[in-house]
């Protein structure tokens, strides 16, 4: 049985990726003003912080509708004996719901709501993919990923909280505390849901190795199979430091650099940077 493995695009794998495990992906939308873009396709991090530096504002985003599920999982099927789609937290996106909607007029059609985003959301899409490559039934990949859910780690330093404030993820006094008190929050995911874990304080680079020590800390076992680092256009230098970080303090096979797609980068902003993984 050929099972093909699918996600929105903010699960932000990297093209590689993509390529390397066949995962077919839905663009999700991200609008400058009236203009509307197809996230990883015709837009890019760059154009998103210059859209806000000149406007002051967000670009808003939307989920793919029902209609455009239902012909991207009926072009799926058309070399698939099934199809499981992994979407981004339906408390983030109506994806979920939307995508649920087209799959009940089609067969074979498993929709799994992977309660996370970026790259949390790409660790069950690549999970799954090791689960088919095992000869599971779409069936068992779907209960296994499910299972997995919980012991994601799906966090995120951001450098500055402009972005999540104008977003209304952020209040104004907690924006101007933290430009004041030079924090960074962590920001984590609980249930589906981004909250404040913890802050720090100091400039980007020691809240992120203060980050890093923190997750090897809270998860001395974990999955070793791969883990990502994934951010929104940070320094190269700045990326290679947390890089080797993990490396002394995990014993992961494979550490993956991603970019955020312009779906996440429009709420979380430039320089932002995860270290996700799967625990045990």
């Amino acid at each position: 049985m050929k099972i093909k493995i699918t996600a929105d695009s903010t699960c932000d794998l990297s093209g590689e990726l993509v390529e390397r495990y066949g995962v077919g992906i839905m663009p999700l939308h991200v609008i400058l003003g009236d203009k509307t873009c197809s996230d990883g396709v015709d837009i890019t991090p760059q154009q998103i912080f210059k859209y806000v530096s000149d406007t002051g504002v967000l670009p808003k985003t939307s989920a793919p509708s029902t209609e455009e599920y239902s012909e991207f999982f009926k072009k799926q099927l058309e070399s698939a004996d099934a199809v499981i789609h992994y979407n981004i937290s339906q408390k983030d996106s109506s994806s979920y719901s939307n995508a649920c909607v087209a799959a009940k007029e089609l067969k074979n059609v498993y929709i799994v709501d992977s309660m996370a985003l970026s790259t949390g959301q790409g660790l069950l899409v690549l999970k799954a993919c090791d689960f088919a490559a095992q000869g599971l039934s779409p069936r068992e990949i779907v209960k296994k990923t499910e299972e997995l859910r919980p012991k994601l780690n799906t966090s995120f330093v951001p450098d500055v909280l402009d972005y999540l404030h104008k977003g209304g993820r952020c209040s104004l006094a907690s924006l101007i505390g933290a430009k004041v008190l030079k924090l960074h929050p962590l920001i984590d995911m609980k249930e589906g849901e981004m909250y404040a874990k913890k802050k720090y304080m100091g400039n980007l680079e020691a809240s992120l190795k203060k980050y890093v020590r923190d997750l090897a800390e809270e998860y001395p076992r974990y999955d070793r199979t791969r883990c990502f680092i994934t951010h929104s256009c940070c320094e190269s230098e700045v990326v290679e430091k947390v890089r080797s970080q993990v490396k002394e303090l995990f014993s992961f096979d494979e550490i993956l650099e991603t970019l955020a797609g312009s779906v996440v980068t429009s709420h979380c902003g430039k320089n932002t940077l995860g270290v996700l993984f799967i625990s045990e």
